[in-house]
């Protein structure tokens, strides 16, 4: 009997983030890229999610690489904690490459990686599959989809993509390779979702040049640019335009200096002698004369821009006629974030650029149109859209319909639907395809309990009991502690606490002599009762019987 083709996505479809895919045939696994995704708002304390990988745990030896499309966060940004526990070689172009090494740097990845680099152009023939990567246009140099050449058929996976027809770098997307694939027939296309909403094409990069020089043109202080410390084009534009007014350059932000760097010595990233200056120099120089790339455009509390907003950075403070421009999108669940950081640098005397406001920023995703010319160019038999939340997913799908692609041989699914393909195209059970919580250095520890308390918790704050209870007395010694964070403010709320400790006192008093765990039980039942009655509030109640 033949081998199958199955693919089975583990991020990136059902949201916008941590992207992922496993293909397989026979006994061969190859997997396309492992980023992260930013935590929604109801995610407390949570730094970022990783994919769910636990599907791939028992075949490891079956892995026979990763391969990355390209350097953006929610592609890579997973990668060290993947290697961590899948010794695979890695296969990328030469600048994701080199923003692959800066994360690598800080991890601990027990006998390092094997890392190989492609460039579009290049055919690599990992167990059967052979690999052709090709150019696109996307928000990154170095951006490329993939044809994958498999038993069963032609597999191509679109990277994120866009048809730019005035790329900043000078490179549009490889009409030429498509239509060979085309020619080729396509079993199966992946297909970027992000925009699929957006009706028409998306606009080129080469269109914020014009913004940026208006507000350089226009700034009478200094301008600060906040962006991702991957966009490494989008920061070449803005060193350019920085240029041409005569400003210097500084950069804030640890990943966007290491990234900068990186960039600058594979040469993605020109900028001239003399021009970049440090903070300390930069806050020396006459405000008009100064630029300041920097990270935090999501509204990451701990970022630069983040910190500036509340003044707690250590070396620069947002001054009266500073401007700043947020280039980027917003990522679906960082909303609220965003807008509190750009009311918070209004406050602070910022003028603030950010998009739909300003055209400071333009999408790196296809808008329907160039969705539709892909579909049209590659005519694939069966089609999966990716990249994006459900509502994304659907609409991709209804385009593909419009475009004659027969309804069975459209898979609109989530993560961990596996997809096989054959004479027609069957969607199997669901794997593992969920959040894994990075929270500091723990990976996984946290999961959806923890959230649920820490939810409770931000609600409603708590309130600690803590009795000294003699045993052999059978009776509490002295009067209750209780310690409160979060629920009433002190001294306002004294005399309730007061009370509370008495209905403590008889909660321990109606059972003498009885197992510590009983007390406690009966400590949290009775206060918690009483709280509610008296205050409308449900705090956690955490009880504390101490023998003596």
């Amino acid at each position: 009997m033949a081998e199958r083709l199955r693919i089975v996505p583990l991020g990136g479809l059902g949201e916008v983030g941590k992207n992922m895919m496993a293909i397989e045939y026979g006994r061969n696994i190859l997997v396309v890229d492992a980023g992260i995704m930013f935590p929604e708002s109801d995610m407390l304390g949570i730094d970022y999610v990783i994919p769910d990988w636990s599907y791939l745990r028992d075949k490891k030896e079956l892995i026979r690489a990763v391969v990355i499309t390209h350097g953006h966060e929610d592609h890579i940004g997973a990668l060290p904690h993947f290697l961590e526990e899948f010794n695979v070689p890695v296969y990328a172009t030469r600048l994701t490459q080199g923003l692959i090494d800066v994360k690598i740097k800080r991890s601990r990845i027990p006998g390092g990686i094997t890392m190989h680099t492609y460039a579009p152009g290049d055919v690599i023939r990992i167990g059967p599959f052979t690999i052709e990567p090709y150019h696109v246009c996307h928000s990154i140099p170095d951006s490329v989809g993939l044809g994958i050449t498999t038993p069963a058929g032609l597999i191509v996976h679109s990277g994120d993509f866009k048809f730019d027809h005035t790329p900043v770098d000078g490179r549009p997307t490889d009409y030429a390779k498509l239509a060979e694939f085309s020619s080729r027939g396509v079993l199966v296309l992946l297909s970027d979702s992000t925009n699929s909403e957006r009706p028409g094409n998306t606009p080129s990069e080469m269109v914020l040049n014009a913004a940026f020089h208006q507000v350089m043109r226009e700034a009478t202080g200094r301008v600060i640019v906040a962006t991702f410390a991957s966009l490494i084009s989008r920061i070449q534009q803005v060193v350019d335009v920085a240029v041409e007014y005569g400003r210097k350059i500084a950069i804030a932000g640890k990943a966007m200096v290491e990234n900068t760097r990186m960039a600058c010595n594979l040469g993605y990233l020109t900028i001239p002698e003399g021009t970049l200056v440090s903070l300390e120099e930069a806050a020396r120089l006459p405000p008009r004369q100064v630029v300041i790339i920097a990270t935090g455009v999501q509204g990451e509390p701990t970022a630069v821009l983040g910190r500036l907003a509340t003044g707690q950075h250590p070396t620069l403070q947002i001054q009266e006629g500073d401007t700043v421009v947020l280039s980027s999108h917003t990522i679906p669940g960082n909303e609220e974030l965003i807008h509190r950081v750009i009311n918070r640098l209004f406050q602070r005397g910022a003028d603030v650029y950010y998009d739909p406001l300003a055209p400071v920023h333009v999408s790196g995703h296809a808008s329907q149109d160039e969705q539709k010319l892909l579909i049209g160019i590659l005519r694939p038999r069966f089609f999966v859209p990716i990249h994006g939340e459900l509502r994304h997913l659907k609409q991709h799908g209804k385009l593909a319909r419009q475009l004659g692609i027969p309804p069975e041989n459209i898979a609109v699914v989530e993560n961990g639907y596996v997809l096989t393909f054959g004479e027609r195209l069957e969607i199997g059970e669901r794997v593992p395809g969920g959040y894994v919580f990075v929270d500091g250095a723990r990976v996984g520890e946290v999961g959806p309990a923890v959230m649920h308390e820490r939810e409770v918790l931000g609600q409603n704050g708590f309130v600690t009991a803590v009795v000294c209870y003699d045993r052999e007395a059978g009776r509490p010694v002295g009067r209750p502690r209780l310690i409160t964070q979060g629920f009433v403010h002190l001294p306002d709320a004294q005399e309730l606490l007061t009370r509370a400790e008495n209905v403590v006192l008889e909660a321990v008093h109606a059972v003498p002599r009885a197992p510590l765990r009983e007390l406690e039980q009966q400590v949290e039942i009775a206060l918690s009762r009483f709280l509610h009655q008296e205050a409308k509030g449900r705090p956690v109640i955490i009880p504390v019987v101490m023998e003596i």
